[in-house]
């Protein structure tokens, strides 16, 4: 029988603790100056030496020669709280995981009472000491707060926060860690040499990997894997099959088949990992570790192995040649799939399926990056695939095939943002599909400073491009974007505009007037042609500001409409109004119109030289009570002289929603001038109308 390697190899002074300086350095300079605590508490996690720690406190208080910072290790103290010392009657160690009750504390205040037996202080040692209950800590608080002079305590716990703030506030705590890998591979290379163990290269790293950083944990690894082999010598290949990682030559076998895009032997190397029955979570694991490997290998060069601890350098080589066949673009976006498909395994009920598609989505991403040219200008790579994005005042975009010309360096200005929009929208691409394929309906119109102004077709664009959810939106998307190829974090203005830098069709030349459409009545660009009605629901604008003092897009229709007629519709836009009908206009009445799709407009006056002359335009408002609401009648100040040629623009109040009159009897559809009446239908859906305003609904007297 022999003992366990961590038993066997427990430091019996602070100099013989490793990674735990923060600890041992003030400690050790309490010693010596005499300046001992009568508590304390030792926390961390487990294996890092806490309990280590306390005895060899106890061992430096009572020493012959102490107390001291270094034990002698010869007089009776020492001997007993040794390696293979039996305990010390004046060093008592309790487990609070089974003595945690008021009954214990008690049981403790009792002995603590008493001197020591032959040592110069009696010691307490509380192992796990969040285990200790509320009420135990409280009956323990007054002796704590007050010991005899020759009782010390001392808590160990890998939870300081679950013991009480009454009890840490009267201790000095010292927080213990996890020791790093360098200094761990360096402690069990020396354990070997001691031991005479032959250990092949690679098995100690991953020792020290599967240990965590505990020393604890690693001895114990180490002792199995040496236990299990013959002729004391410990094989990689054991090691690889015993700890449960991925051996190296499968994950050389991956890398290259991912770097050469062999996806036959990529598939096939994943089926190994199934078949041989490995976890492939941990596969995934392993191969994301070596991708960070290969990240560092790229980054440093031959300077990696200062950071890449226990690799030989016949493995060093053959890393260097692996990233060089990647760089360290493709490496870092490799990692990025494998991240992603490290967290979709958690909890996944096929992790086979996750494996095979994160093959697939790796191998994918390769191909992209095989058919880039390296050396060529950069080109956005959705711009072959989407319409080229055309700015209102700049040249009409060149084919895709074309290399785009260098974005000059220098400030950022207008044109060589619009330069740069193709490799823009690329970029963007690769942080998000949405943002990306809603900038691509989008045109630049100017920048002044970090203001970006950009226009786009509808208004359900605008929407989508000002939300943000978690701070995240395609308005971000596309900052980060533009932060990554020209380096300037821009604020928006985004606006609707429609036919403005479309895609499909390139702009007129910045001194030329836009061409007039071949057919008058056609729709402007960017809108659908709206549905034509008979010349009893033409509109005539109306002005409500002067054209200096309205966008260019709206002096741009500031001409006169040629005047409806019975023979030819015009189309309705988006702000026209009911017209003014004359007598000659009116179509012939309805014998029996449904009186919930109607709507009352008053004659034109006769005198148009007159102050002004009268519009109703049809808008919802609420019935009174007790009130049958057939319509609902808003009136609009027009001048004559300035009715045909000035465009509308009315301020939209909120929506009221829509109140469904009862029918009226035939004999009211028509009026006694002979006026059609058209509802709220009509106006919504044909005329496109727009509810400005409400007004009391006054019954007329012909309902009376």
């Amino acid at each position: 029988m022999t003992t366990a390697l961590y038993r066997r190899y427990r430091p019996e002074s602070f100099g013989e603790m490793i990674g735990q300086s923060q600890v041992t350095e003030p400690l050790m300079t309490a010693l010596r100056g005499d300046r001992v605590g009568h508590a304390y508490l030792f926390s961390g996690p487990r294996g890092c030496g806490k309990t280590t720690s306390a005895r060899i406190l106890a061992r430096c208080l009572n020493c012959a020669a102490g107390p001291t910072d270094t034990p002698c290790g010869t007089c009776d103290s020492c001997v007993e709280l040794g390696r293979g010392g039996g305990g010390s009657l004046d060093v008592v160690e309790i487990d609070a995981a089974s003595h945690n009750g008021v009954d214990d504390a008690r049981d403790l205040r009792e002995r603590a009472v008493f001197a020591p037996a032959r040592d110069r202080f009696k010691i307490f040692i509380l192992d796990e000491a969040h285990m200790v209950t509320p009420q135990g800590f409280n009956a323990l608080l007054k002796l704590v707060e007050e010991p005899p002079d020759h009782v010390k305590f001392i808590f160990a716990t890998t939870e300081p926060e679950k013991v009480i703030g009454t009890i840490r506030s009267r201790t000095h705590h010292y927080p213990f860690r996890l020791v790093p890998p360098a200094a761990m591979l360096e402690y069990v290379q020396e354990l070997c040499a001691t031991e005479g163990v032959e250990v092949e290269a690679g098995v100690l790293p991953l020792v020290v990997r599967a240990g965590g950083g505990s020393p604890r944990d690693t001895l114990s690894l180490l002792d199995q894997l040496i236990a299990g082999s013959e002729d004391s010598r410990v094989a990689y290949a054991r090691a690889v099959s015993l700890l449960g990682y991925t051996h190296a030559e499968l994950l050389d076998e991956v890398v290259d088949a991912f770097g050469a895009g062999d996806a036959a032997a990529a598939f096939a190397a994943v089926d190994r990992v199934v078949q041989t029955g490995q976890d492939p979570r941990r596969f995934v694991d392993d191969l994301l570790e070596r991708l960070r490997d290969l990240i560092v290998v790229a980054a440093t060069g031959q300077g990696a192995a200062s950071v890449l601890r226990g690799l030989s350098a016949e493995d060093l080589a053959r890393m260097q040649r692996q990233a060089d066949t990647y760089g360290a673009s493709r490496l870092s976006h490799t990692a990025d799939l494998v991240i992603a498909t490290l967290d979709d395994m958690t909890g996944a009920t096929s992790p086979r399926l996750q494996l095979e598609l994160m093959v697939a989505r790796v191998l994918a991403r390769g191909a992209d990056a095989a058919a880039t040219p390296v050396a060529a200008p950069p080109v956005a790579a959705p711009v072959a695939a989407a319409p080229p994005v055309v700015a209102p005042d700049a040249t009409p975009a060149q084919p895709s095939a074309a290399p785009a010309a260098p974005v000059p360096s220098g400030p950022v200005t207008l044109q060589r943002l619009r330069d740069a929009w193709p490799e823009v929208l690329g970029n963007l691409e690769g942080i998000s599909r949405s943002s990306w394929l809603l900038a691509s309906g989008a045109s630049v119109s100017s920048l002044a400073g970090d203001v970006l102004t950009l226009s786009f077709q509808s208004q359900a664009d605008v929407a989508k491009f000002k939300h943000l959810a978690a701070g995240k939106g395609p308005s971000e998307d596309l900052r980060q974007a533009i932060i990554a190829v020209l380096g300037l974090r821009v604020k928006y203005l985004a606006k609707y505009e429609p036919g403005a830098g479309h895609p499909d069709e390139p702009p007129p030349p910045d001194d030329e007037p836009p061409p007039a459409p071949e057919d008058p009545s056609a729709p402007p660009v960017g809108r659908s042609a709206p549905a034509t009605v008979p010349p009893a629901k033409q509109a005539r604008p109306a002005r409500s500001a002067p054209a200096a003092d309205r966008p260019e897009s709206a002096r741009a229709s500031d001409a006169p409409a040629p005047r409806p007629s019975a023979a030819a519709a015009a189309p309705v836009t988006e702000w026209a109004v009911a017209p003014i009908p004359t007598d000659a206009d009116a179509p012939p009445p309805d014998p029996a119109p449904d009186a919930r799709s109607q709507f009352a407009v008053d004659d034109e006056p006769e005198d148009a030289a007159g102050a002004a002359s009268a519009v109703r335009i049809a808008t919802l408002a609420p019935p009174r009570e007790g009130e049958v609401l057939p319509t609902a009648e808003v009136a609009v100040s027009v001048d004559p002289d300035e009715a045909e040629d000035a465009p509308v623009e009315i301020a939209v109040d909120a929506p009221v929603p829509p109140v469904i009159a009862p029918p009226l009897p035939p004999a009211a559809a028509t009026r006694s001038d002979g006026v059609q009446r058209y509802g709220e239908a009509v106006i919504r859906q044909v005329l496109g109308a727009t509810f400005i305003r409400e007004e009391p609904y006054e019954q007329p007297t012909r309902f009376s």
